[in-house]
């Protein structure tokens, strides 16, 4: 395992980071964590020398925090720096910050939070917050030992994040970046400019919530060029480790196979080591991916459970891969067992839940329309 420096303290942290939202689960119940799996899941990587491990709130339907608690036991907790995240769209007065996280703190059985974000930050969240003078909750949580270091996680527009970078003396942020994602949010100019600010950074959805992870034939031809064989997954990865910027990059694993593929990913992984013939193979594969992609969805699944029962993610999921990956059987058979279950698209009511929630901003009503079109037999 490759560590990398973390905050102004330095801390040694592990340069895969473990991302508790994609347990493997029981009947295709995001809230029901097959917890005999996970927690070899989650042994298996810190055995092996993850010491990064990141929760939060609403994962797996406000179950993350619980398991992730359980699996920590008998030691497990010593080893390893916990992050989870404050859900700051829930938070109407300022007595609802320690609220949230003192029902955090005894959701997983701990006494503080090392590393503790303000969540899903974009423009609305962050006046809210703001306003309820979030700055002076913070120094009180650090003062009483609940939480040791303090950071945030964005969703919105590079000005924005200028600005809340620059609010606060952050020990760190976590950002989404993936090859696919370069201008994307605070995108490569934002992972720039905190490293200005010796901001330390976090990387979440480098595979693109597993978009990344498989490849069409001719995305394959283009991998085959290289002399150094790398999976798809490891492809995306390596192009985050090779940011020196980067202490952390999260991976929400759902299998062990993919901890254990991951772990060996980080070989070598030094900073600026990937060739430019090697960049290249990433360019192409980037711009090949650009034409086909619909909806850049990744699966994060803030938009359920949706009033009408929509399975939004997944109608996503299904379009998308009927396009880049040529699923067409497949993902049109899934479409009619959604119907089925009264799913499906058409039995959005349009009442603007989803989008007010949604990290990437998606106009998911109208996509929702787009799909049904392309998905209905």
């Amino acid at each position: 395992m490759q560590y990398r420096k973390f905050t102004k303290d330095h801390l040694d942290v592990s340069l895969l980071g473990f991302g508790c939202m994609r347990f493997p689960v029981i009947d295709g119940d995001s809230s029901k964590i097959d917890e005999e799996l996970s927690t070899e899941m989650l042994h298996y990587a810190i055995d092996h020398g993850v010491n990064y491990i990141d929760t939060a709130y609403n994962y797996h339907q406000g179950n993350s925090e619980i398991f992730v608690g359980k699996a920590l036991k008998n030691g497990y907790r010593e080893k390893v720096y916990l992050a989870t995240k404050l859900p700051v769209w829930l938070v109407k007065t300022y007595e609802d910050f320690e609220r949230l996280l003192d029902e955090q703190l005894e959701k997983m059985q701990v006494d503080h939070i090392d590393f503790y974000l303000l969540h899903s930050l974009y423009e609305k969240t962050w006046r809210n917050i703001e306003k309820l003078n979030i700055f002076k909750f913070i120094e009180e949580a650090k003062r009483k030992g609940k939480i040791k270091y303090i950071g945030f996680s964005f969703h919105d527009e590079l000005p924005l994040f200028k600005e809340i970078v620059d609010a606060y003396p952050w020990d760190f942020c976590q950002i989404q970046l993936n090859y696919m994602d370069r201008q994307y949010q605070a995108g490569i100019e934002g992972l720039q400019y905190i490293s200005e600010k010796s901001i330390s950074l976090v990387i979440m959805e480098p595979i693109k919530g597993g978009k990344l992870a498989s490849a069409p034939s001719d995305i394959e031809a283009i991998w085959d060029k290289s002399p150094q064989k790398r999976t798809p997954a490891e492809w995306a990865l390596k192009w985050i480790y090779d940011f020196k910027e980067v202490s952390v990059v999260l991976s929400g694993m759902s299998t062990l196979e993919q901890v254990k593929q991951n772990i060996t990913s980080t070989t070598n992984s030094i900073p600026m080591s990937l060739t430019e013939n090697e960049h290249d193979l990433i360019d192409q594969v980037t711009a090949l991916y650009n034409e086909r992609t619909k909806v850049g969805c990744t699966s994060c699944e803030y938009c359920i459970p949706c009033p009408s029962n929509v399975a939004i993610p997944n109608i996503f999921s299904h379009y998308n891969n009927f396009y880049i990956y040529g699923t067409e059987e497949n993902s049109m058979n899934m479409y009619e067992h959604f119907k089925k279950e009264g799913k499906d698209s058409t039995m959005c009511t349009e009442c603007g839940a989803c989008e007010q929630l949604c990290p990437q901003h998606l106009e998911i009503i109208s996509l929702l329309k787009d799909a049904n079109k392309a998905l209905s037999r």
